[in-house]
């Protein structure tokens, strides 16, 4: 189909859809707490202490955390509820899907800077991710994270909030109030990663710029664009931050 369709299917209450959404958002992020901190915890046993390696530690989240257990957790979902793989609207992109993933980049970018430009105006100050206390300690973790975007951030954090949790509230609600309460829980889960003050802020520029990617799902019925889009937007956000620490063009990862 073209454009978004007010689908609503009988699948439960309204609560109920809500209470899955929010167990969801918040199960994928303690169960990639547990495999990260198992996956460290075994590697401690044979010596490898990562604290002390920021870039491998970083890695290993996003394989671990991003990558294996939301993807892990959302189709370990779909498989207990039996709505299987069909659930999930996928394919290989066409033509038409990449136009949106550069527009929805596009999109994203501007929202940053009007949302930012508006704190700012306003005197407010936004909280920090915790990736930029590694990136300070070792700015390779900055330009790691630029592929990893596209291989297990974008897809794995789409996977489960957009494919899973929105997929999950359309059933009760239709796609437009799915995308605004996934963006809600997208936003929320955040909180965890965020430190220093600010923290409502960041939240809130999340739940502000978040819609283009549960839109772009709904418009395109394909989860390859919002991953591609929150990939591409993470990665440049990354390399930038690459070239502010270093002050110069990468010279390779070691």
């Amino acid at each position: 189909m073209d454009g978004v369709q007010e689908d609503v299917s009988p699948a439960g209450s309204p609560v109920r859809a809500l209470l899955a959404a929010s167990a969801l958002g918040v199960g994928g992020y303690l169960f990639a707490t547990v495999v990260v901190g198992v996956a460290m915890g075994v590697l401690a046993f044979v010596g490898i202490q990562l604290l002390e390696r920021p870039t491998l530690l970083v890695a290993l989240s996003a394989v671990m955390g991003q990558g294996v257990a939301f993807g892990g957790f959302a189709l370990a979902y779909l498989s207990y509820t039996d709505r299987g793989l069909g659930f999930l609207r996928a394919r290989v992109p066409t033509l038409r899907d990449l136009g949106w993933a550069v527009g929805g980049t596009v999109l994203l970018f501007t929202g940053l800077v009007v949302v930012s430009g508006l704190l700012t105006v306003l005197g407010i100050e936004s909280g920090s991710n915790t990736i930029e206390q590694f990136g300070e300690q070792d700015p390779r973790v900055y330009l790691l994270l630029v592929p990893f975007s596209f291989l297990f951030i974008g897809p794995g954090e789409e996977l489960l909030y957009r494919g899973v949790v929105q997929g999950r509230l359309r059933e009760s609600f239709g796609p437009w109030v799915a995308i605004v309460v996934a963006s809600f829980v997208f936003a929320a889960i955040h909180v965890f990663s965020v430190t220093g003050g600010g923290r409502l802020a960041y939240l809130g520029i999340l739940f502000v710029l978040s819609p283009v990617l549960g839109a772009s799902y709904e418009w395109t019925e394909n989860l390859v664009v919002p991953s591609l889009i929150h990939g591409a937007f993470n990665a440049v956000q990354f390399y930038g931050a690459y070239l502010g620490a270093t002050g110069g063009l990468p010279t390779g990862m070691l």
